[in-house]
């Protein structure tokens, strides 16, 4: 096989095992916690940032999401009272995304749900060798340093 046909093969295991991945977290945080992965990921995001804000252009970036996009997403977590909204008293054009305590709670819970999930659905299928090999191998990709779900250890962390 090629080199080109390598990269195309990876390409497409990478994209089904991200798929089936993503289908089995959605379905147990929607099931558990009312959640979508996309609820989960901002929770996480917010909670990472010592005052538990972003701009909403900020967060929309690290979502991959449009503005349009992510203002619908917080508009929900928002109606759930997970989330809040803050005006820049310096720039009336920005608005920051709040992380509530209601959101850090249901982010601890959800963290539990989604670690489970990971075991699951990566940790049961390979070593700890074999997970560190693939942890780094995924960070040589573009793009696959850029998140450590930091959540996958029983509960949010908040300190990074």
């Amino acid at each position: 096989m090629t080199d080109q046909a390598s990269a195309q093969s990876v390409f497409g295991r990478l994209l089904h095992a991200h798929g089936t991945l993503m289908r089995a977290v959605e379905a147990r945080l929607r099931a558990e916690h009312g959640l979508s992965a996309n609820d989960f990921e901002t929770l996480l995001h917010l909670s990472r940032d010592a005052q538990g804000e972003m701009r909403r252009i900020d967060l929309a970036a690290r979502l991959r999401l449009t503005p349009s996009g992510v203002t619908r997403l917080l508009d929900g977590l928002e109606e759930a009272g997970l989330t809040g909204r803050r005006n820049c008293p310096a720039d009336a054009r920005v608005t920051y995304s709040v992380l509530t305590s209601s959101g850090r709670e249901m982010l601890q819970k959800a963290s539990c749900t989604h670690a489970a999930v990971c075991e699951e659905l990566i940790g049961s299928h390979l070593s700890p060798a074999e997970l560190d090999d693939l942890l780094g191998l995924l960070a040589r990709l573009p793009g696959g340093d850029e998140f450590d779900a930091g959540c996958c250890h029983g509960g949010a962390d908040t300190t990074t």
